[in-house]
């Protein structure tokens, strides 16, 4: 006769565990429901009685030459309100639609309501000098402090303010620099500050990070998060935001969250009902304490931007090399790979998949033993061990090698070929594209993950005389906004070179209107943000972003999982009927026919005969454009 096993003590323990979880996440979300009755009562009381409150209106020590869009009004009219009501929250509009305008305008309406700080601002270096920029352009009324640079120059800082002989509003200051030291550390803690804003908050998504840690203790009353990507890989990373700007609320239940929300993307087609559920409870969660729109949505003038995936096959010889490569990864790994291992396989196909001569194939080991016996003729190396030069160059790939031997008389014979720099599929698909957008008039921002790459890619540059200038991460900071002003002011430059990374935050280059990603990134994200330096308030026509994707590599599987996490952003912020939010254009007769709503308050917002319309659908408010 056969035993049967039954119910085992782990299947019950993680059931309970389970239930646990769920009671805590329920509870959660029937907290947060009532906030958002409160706040949308609230907003009802307002409109009908035309009070202040939710009818804040451009902040009077604002710059009298310059205007919010009526969407960055609303912005500011909602942090008004959760400042009303004791609330913190994220500010995610998409990209381009001026969070650190809206933010800026919230300090001036609090400066103007008597909280005239200390308040603090922390950035990412490469985001510094723009908002140095915008505040003095904006508000120059508020006194900015720099909270910046070496150990000894920010010891003096330290010394100042707490001798009280500097007097400021806003501190502004850098992740590195806030959390650098004990001493950095120690200021913020013991500063009695009123808000603290964190630009690119998406930064604090894993709430496990030591920066996440020493951040949290940073002394300010109240909390503000700008982000442009809130949902980037999985749910958890929106809890760990949500955790971060109401602590109070969320950190206790912090262990909880973290198990509920810890999932892998899967593709809609894959997902669970227990997923999907978990997806509803997220956006029921974020509710009250997040605001996001996209440039669809309120930007009907803005012209479009359109995607287009480019497969270039590649080269005779770069499709070779790649097969080559893979049989050799598939040998080496022989099944025991671990996680470090298959990340490492995984940089070394992209390489292969962008260009030959990000390996060492050209360059043999006899080559490589010639050349460091004739190095010995130079000046530099003359007492060196050439064994030593060996070993150095086998670690070099093919371009490194080729540049030492255009930098060395005695090895200058052995440097590449133009038609080998040149050879690789992207460099054929890229020449005819940009013989093609410069034909047209266009200007393009050329996007690559590699710096190695950017360097081919001067080559390739040069040699079909295209005009570019650089900007990557070794590019100074002081000297980024001299070369984003040089290239939107000289029309006469066809090509703005970037490294992804260096170029996604806080650059405006609306004078161009054509993006390539020479390689995608992982992180779909941060290819956005990089489109998205040309697509944004500002920009007049039509926007290429144009992807070179080597045909059957491992990009073509990189694009399908960036696809997938675009997609959980979508879930995140449709509505239930699966549209997006509200801020549609719509005509107001159609309104009224097809919803029958109560409209709360009319309010002309610009000049194109559009008017505002606050409107009661069920529990909650809605802001929908209307054509008149």
């Amino acid at each position: 006769m056969t035993k049967t096993t039954g119910l085992s003590e782990d299947i019950l323990r993680n059931c309970k565990i389970l239930l646990k979880e769920r009671d805590v996440v329920l509870k959660l979300m029937n907290k947060c429901e009532d906030i958002s009755k409160k706040l949308t009562k609230h907003v009802t009381r307002i409109t009908e009685d035309g009070g202040g409150g939710w009818n804040v209106e451009q902040p009077s020590i604002l710059n009298k030459s310059l205007t919010l869009k009526p969407f960055q009004t609303i912005g500011l009219n909602w942090l008004a309100l959760l400042h009303s009501h004791g609330l913190n929250g994220i500010l995610a509009d998409e990209m381009g639609l001026g969070k650190t305008i809206q933010a800026i305008a919230f300090l001036a309406y609090l400066y103007q309501k008597g909280k005239t700080g200390p308040h603090l601002i922390v950035v990412p270096a490469s985001t510094l000098d723009n908002w140095i920029r915008e505040i003095h352009l904006w508000c120059p009324e508020l006194k900015l402090l720099y909270y910046y640079g070496s150990q000894e120059e920010r010891k003096n800082i330290r010394t100042d303010i707490n001798n009280n002989v500097l007097d400021f509003n806003v501190i502004i200051t850098t992740y590195k620099c806030a959390i650098s030291s004990s001493d950095d550390r120690r200021l913020f803690h013991r500063l009695n500050l009123n808000y603290a804003i964190f630009d690119e908050g998406h930064m604090l998504k894993n709430m496990s990070s030591v920066r996440y840690q020493h951040l949290m203790r940073i002394n300010a009353k109240s909390r503000l998060l700008l982000t442009g990507t809130p949902v980037q890989n999985n749910l958890l990373e929106l809890m760990s935001l949500l955790n971060f700007v109401m602590p109070h609320m969320f950190s206790s239940r912090a262990s909880e969250i973290r198990r509920m929300f810890s999932s892998k993307i899967k593709s809609t087609e894959e997902q669970s009902m227990y997923e999907q559920d978990r997806i509803a409870h997220a956006k029921q969660i974020i509710k009250p304490f997040i605001l996001r729109r996209v440039k669809d949505e309120v930007l009907k003038q803005l012209p479009p931007k359109k995607d287009h995936i480019e497969l270039c096959a590649m080269s005779e010889k770069q499709e070779q090399l790649y097969c080559d490569l893979v049989n050799k990864l598939k040998k080496s790994i022989n099944g025991n790979e671990k996680k470090s291992d298959m990340g490492n396989v995984m940089m070394q196909l992209r390489k292969m998949a962008n260009h030959p001569l990000l390996h060492r194939q050209y360059y043999t080991n006899d080559k490589l033993r010639t050349m460091s016996t004739l190095m010995l003729k130079e000046r530099t190396h003359f007492d060196a061990n050439p064994d030593l030069i060996f070993e150095d160059m086998t670690v070099m790939t093919d371009f490194e090698l080729h540049l030492l031997c255009k930098q060395y008389p005695h090895v200058n014979d052995f440097k590449l070929d133009m038609d080998q720099i040149l050879d690789s599929g992207k460099f054929r698909a890229l020449e005819r594209i940009l013989s093609d957008l410069k034909a047209k008039g266009d200007r393009v921002v050329l996007f690559s993950q590699f710096t190695m790459m950017l360097d081919i890619l001067e080559v390739f540059l040069k040699h079909w005389q295209h005009t570019y200038i650089r900007l990557d991460g070794k590019t100074h900071i002081s000297d980024r906004i001299h070369l984003i002003d040089q290239f939107n002011t000289d029309m006469g430059i066809f090509v703005f070179l970037m490294s992804t990374k260096a170029g996604g935050l806080g650059i405006n280059l609306t004078s161009a209107n054509a993006v390539i990603l020479h390689d995608i990134d992982c992180n779909p994200y941060n290819d956005k943000q990089a489109e998205d330096r040309c697509h944004r308030v500002g920009q007049t026509r039509e926007v290429k972003v144009i992807k070179l994707i080597s045909k059957g590599t491992v990009e073509e599987s990189m694009l399908k999982i960036s696809q997938q996490k675009l997609k959980l952003e979508q879930d995140m912020t449709a509505t239930d009927s699966g549209k997006p939010p509200a801020h549609n254009y719509v005509h107001l007769s159609e309104l009224r026919r097809s919803l029958k709503p109560i409209i709360l308050k009319n309010k002309i917002c610009d000049s194109d005969k559009t008017i505002l319309v606050y409107v009661k659908l069920e529990r909650c408010i809605v802001l929908i454009y209307c054509a008149v």
